[in-house]
């Protein structure tokens, strides 16, 4: 079972790296937001619920840092969201949009290592 939890906890952070990886390409290129950081937080989200979820482990959950990093994840969906929508109808993305879910990216997995 403990094999199988690090199975997900390596998805969970590919997902992340998906996420992050396309949005610093397009922070580079022109600053869209894309289908691959759509799937990469869609990823990171079904992992880190599963991960949530207390199966294998032996240890108490500190779901005051789930719900924190859950919240974050939805306002980045919410954002990619938007900008998404914004990005189809009128063509332009604002950058307040784009660079918020860089930087709560960031935040996000920043969160997963640093708070114990």
């Amino acid at each position: 079972m403990e094999i199988l939890r690090h199975v997900v906890v390596l998805v969970h952070l590919v997902g992340f790296a998906v996420l992050f990886g396309a949005w610093v390409v397009a922070a580079f290129g022109e600053r869209r937001f894309t289908r691959l950081m759509t799937w990469g937080m869609v990823i990171a989200a079904v992992a880190g619920l599963a991960l949530a979820a207390p199966w294998g482990i032996s240890y108490e959950l500190n779901y005051v840092k789930l719900g924190v990093k859950l919240v974050i994840l939805l306002v980045i969906g919410a954002l990619l969201g938007i900008g998404t929508a914004r990005q189809r109808k009128t063509g332009t993305l604002a950058p307040a949009l784009f660079w918020s879910v860089g930087i709560l990216t960031f935040v996000n997995a920043a969160l997963a290592v640093i708070w114990r």
